[in-house]
């Protein structure tokens, strides 16, 4: 089973124990203003999100979202992972935090384990990240990670371009 370790957190493929936890997760104002609304209410659609997205990706590509835990006792706090996009060169980063763990260092933490994966253990060539203008939080935190701005990008048909960034091996 896959799992990534940092001196704080433990990162695991999410799965079915996770329904609750994806709930409160992908409803949150925060993820709902700066990623999207997934549709996801109750335990049927976060098991049909689990279905097609992460576990999916777990299956095609090897890597996805990850579930995002306190080492000291195994409190969900976010994911963090992969995200192979069929509109995108390569592979994104994608991060969201509990709003209770923001600001913490968590973020950076996961983040920098999941682009050290990326690029040492996976041998990805180049790695993105992609952000809305309003984002002020994601873009600092792609360009601590090493990730440079490199213009914008229509990803999402009907909806505002999103600021581009990219870490090369």
């Amino acid at each position: 089973m896959f799992q990534l370790e940092t001196p704080h957190l433990r990162l695991t493929e999410l799965s079915a124990r996770d329904t609750d936890f994806l709930i409160d997760l992908l409803n949150c104002p925060t993820f709902l203003a700066n990623i999207g609304d997934k549709k996801v209410r109750n335990t049927e659609d976060a098991l049909r999100y689990l279905a097609e997205g992460p576990a999916a990706s777990y299956a095609l590509h090897g890597y996805g979202l990850w579930r995002v835990a306190l080492k000291k006792d195994d409190t969900p706090i976010g994911i963090c992972g992969l995200v192979r996009r069929d509109v995108l060169p390569a592979p994104d980063i994608g991060f969201a935090l509990l709003p209770a763990y923001a600001g913490q260092g968590y973020g950076y933490e996961a983040a920098q384990a999941c682009r050290d994966y990326a690029i040492g253990t996976l041998a990805l060539p180049r790695l993105l990240g992609i952000t809305d203008d309003d984002n002020l939080a994601s873009q600092r935190l792609l360009e601590k990670l090493g990730l440079r701005y490199e213009g914008k990008m229509a990803v999402y048909a009907d909806e505002p371009e999103l600021r581009l960034y990219t870490l090369y091996k």
